[in-house]
């Protein structure tokens, strides 16, 4: 386990620093205007029905099959200007908890109890390649923990190109990147909701999430309503979830996601999310998730008022029945042989309500119930935390969770017990320069 300090460069489009990263942030590939997040999600107006007063001719298929017009950001800049936004991020947690967790290393963040560490920190560099592409890179060096020994490792956290005017109006992302599986997978830890992620999360995904190596395509329906669909092909190099790392069987994933507009009432984003592919041992892996999220946002706010969420994950993983053998014959068994195949079905879920009365300060409560993905057992969590905005680019959160589990095994360690945990987690993060918007 380890505390993470990242370094992030990204070459993309140009855009400028949020103007509050405490609102509600807007999704960078959609292009909306600041405070907008909650009324639209569209990249576009989608064309009225063939049926409506003045609606344009359909487009041929030579039109579809025609890439899109390139636009430009270079007017933006004056003479002798970067081409690109420069920003920091710095993400802190402090965690205490009780001593059997800490000598279990039964923590949430495992490894680092009772201690203060930098989980994130963010040096980012984005603009436009060109017209017609953007990209992303970030280095990562991290503190980890190995045989209760801490060393720093350096690599390569994420890598990737984007071309945004393809045929049919799809996008195509490769390289290396945080999968857009679910709701929150590819936010990075700064941008989570609360200091730590879901137990779900980390339970069927590893505390980094979902990060392949591979390529997506994206679409936006060309409908009266939002649709958005995407799939992707990658290595399947997550440990947690899959592990095969190998094109020969890849790890495919696909998502649709609808954004309704309930004007005054705020807005709600559906999404639906696959993965499927092999794990290290060759067996077959499958993720399938569901995700919902609804803000209210009142007129003239630059900040949701109200926000719900929740998000779930069903697993399907077949896994062997081994037998031991005594090859000969001397009562002790030498040998191991898979006698057959089981599936093993689990389910994790989480639902947070945050509310956010004025700008500076936001408060909420998150509930976490998954099984294991390994193990028979299961976890329960709640956590209530609460934020404070110091400024547009200085936030601190504070929060306490209780965590319960039926396992006995798999949270005992070193004569301690870590089924029962109290925690208390201290995050303060701060925003220099730029900083890309988050999603809806």
């Amino acid at each position: 386990m380890r505390g993470r300090l990242t370094i992030c460069c990204a070459f993309g489009l140009g855009l400028a620093c949020s103007s509050s990263p405490g609102q509600a942030f807007e999704p960078l590939e959609l292009g909306l205007r600041p405070g907008t997040a909650a009324r639209s999600a569209q990249a576009a107006p989608a064309a009225p029905p063939p049926s409506a007063p003045g609606a344009p001719a359909a487009p041929t298929l030579e039109e579809l099959a025609r890439p899109r017009a390139p636009f430009t950001l270079y007017e933006r800049r004056g003479t002798g200007q970067l081409l690109f936004d420069l920003g920091v991020v710095g993400d802190f947690i402090a965690n205490i908890t009780q001593d059997n967790i800490d000598k279990a290393d039964a923590g949430t963040f495992a490894g680092r109890e009772n201690r203060f560490f930098p989980r994130e920190v963010e040096l980012l560099l984005y603009g436009q390649i060109d017209p017609y592409a953007r990209g992303e890179v970030r280095l990562e060096a991290a503190e980890e923990l190995e045989d209760g020994e801490r060393d720093l490792h350096l690599g390569l956290a994420e890598a990737n190109l984007t071309l945004l005017t393809l045929p049919f109006g799809t996008q195509l992302k490769m390289g290396k990147m945080r999968n857009r599986f679910g709701l929150l997978n590819q936010l990075h830890r700064e941008g989570l909701p609360q200091p730590d992620q879901p137990s779900v999360l980390t339970r069927f995904l590893g505390e980094e999430g979902l990060v392949e190596s591979g390529a997506e395509v994206t679409w936006v329906a060309p409908l009266p309503l939002y649709l958005e669909a995407l799939v992707g092909l990658f290595n399947g190099d997550n440990e947690d979830a899959f592990g095969r790392s190998s094109l020969k069987v890849p790890l495919a994933t696909g998502r649709l996601r609808t954004f309704v507009d309930l004007e005054t009432l705020g807005a709600v984003q559906f999404g639906a999310s696959v993965a499927n592919g092999q794990t290290e041992e060759r067996r077959s892996q499958t993720l399938v998730g569901y995700d919902v999220k609804y803000k209210l946002t009142p007129e003239g706010w630059r900040h949701p008022l109200l926000t719900l969420a929740s998000e779930g994950i069903w697993s399907r993983r077949e896994a062997a029945i081994e037998e031991e053998i005594d090859t000969d014959a001397d009562g002790i068994p030498d040998t191991t042989v898979t006698v057959d195949t089981k599936t093993r079905r689990r389910f994790g879920w989480y639902a947070y309500a945050e509310v956010q009365p004025t700008r500076r300060w936001a408060g909420g409560v998150r509930y976490d119930n998954t099984q294991l993905l390994e193990g028979p057992g299961r976890e329960w969590a709640i956590e209530p935390y609460v934020t404070f905005w110091a400024s547009d680019f200085l936030r601190f959160r504070l929060a306490y969770k209780k965590t319960k589990r039926d396992d006995r095994e798999s949270f005992n360690a070193n004569g301690a017990s870590g089924r029962s945990a109290d925690e208390i987690f201290f995050q303060a993060t701060f925003f220099l320069g730029a900083h890309q918007p988050h999603p809806f």
